[in-house]
């Protein structure tokens, strides 16, 4: 993109890579990457290289919470441990072992929504051209006596377009079957998010988690202020053809897209959970439920990769203005 009004790209738009120096973030490396055209993102690179932070126009879209940030260090596998380190961000990835509630299957001990969100990139890097700049990382889930997948991730975004397509190729480099549970928790916050909000999810059918989501059923797409104690909520949506949901703001003028697959991503949550501080709505394609590992085995429903076998998932963002 050649430009005779200015002396380097950085000027408009690109790639800035940084590290953080102080807390519990102390080390953590990102990319901070900008299209010219008012889209902002950071990429963790140390954290699966998850989208830690997404803006446009100068208003935040993703939700950061009380933890700020937490270098996978900290991680402890253990319960419930993962919240105390969950920085949710833009997109937390969730997986590959377990998606959801810790649970045993099969003798293995499995914690809250897997381990995958805090394991580092072997290696990520960058390139830009006129029409896009695309960001590529490996990340390994592999052990000894154990599962072997690779993640090998793709994250292009447009110049010509404020939109972000991320994908996955997942790979099972071991010499047994695998369990491949994935979830795109995807956080939006303040100010995208308040009770001003509009939400679209033109699902075929829409099903509460449990019987407190279940109360709540014919308010599922209504958005409340912060609300003391709230007590969080689940909705699962299945779709058929397009897979989409979109939420935009009037009171801001912008709104975000989420587009996926359905055939692929065959799962989709409504992570309703308008507290004080923990105010966020996850909008979050997958292929499982949030439940456990052995809960989808239990349904007939967890999938497997076979020795060698390579599974591709993709889930498009697009940020969009809209008027007051």
């Amino acid at each position: 993109m050649d430009n005779i009004y200015i002396g380097h790209h950085l000027q408009t738009h690109g790639v800035e890579e940084y590290e953080l120096t102080t807390g519990r973030g102390k080390g953590m490396r990102f990319l901070g990457v900008r299209n010219g055209l008012g889209l902002e993102f950071t990429v963790s690179a140390d954290r699966c290289a998850d989208i830690s932070r997404l803006t446009f126009k100068g208003d935040n879209f993703g939700y950061m919470s009380a933890n700020g940030y937490v270098a996978s260090t900290y991680y402890n596998d253990k319960g419930n441990s993962w919240l105390k380190g969950f920085t949710a961000g833009f997109l937390t990835t969730c997986g590959l072992n377990n998606v959801g509630s810790p649970a045993t299957d099969e003798g293995e001990a499995l914690p809250l929504h897997g381990t995958i969100s805090n394991t580092p990139s072997d290696n990520i890097w960058w390139m830009m051209d006129d029409q896009n700049i695309t960001i590529n990382a490996n990340i390994r889930d592999c052990g000894i006596f154990a599962r072997k997948l690779v993640i090998e991730r793709q994250i292009v975004c447009s110049l010509e377009r404020n939109v972000i397509t991320l994908t996955d190729s997942i790979t099972n480099i071991g010499d047994c079957e695998s369990p491949i549970m994935i979830l795109y928790h995807t956080n939006i916050g303040y100010p995208l998010l308040s009770e001003k909000a509009d939400i679209s999810i033109p699902s075929k059918s829409v099903t509460p988690r449990n019987a407190h989501a279940a109360k709540d059923l014919d308010r599922w797409e209504e958005i409340l202020p912060p609300t003391p104690l709230f007590e969080e909520q689940c909705y699962y949506h299945k779709f058929e053809g397009d897979g989409s949901a979109t939420i935009s703001n009037p009171d801001i003028g912008k709104g975000l897209r989420v587009s996926f697959d359905p055939n692929e991503l065959d799962y989709f949550v409504q992570w309703k959970m308008t507290g004080v501080k923990d105010y966020v709505l996850g909008l979050e394609p997958g292929n499982c439920h949030p439940d456990g590992r052995d809960k989808m085995r239990a349904d007939g429903k967890l999938k497997f990769l076979n020795p060698g076998e390579t599974k591709t998932y993709s889930v498009t963002y697009e940020a969009f203005e809209v008027k007051k």
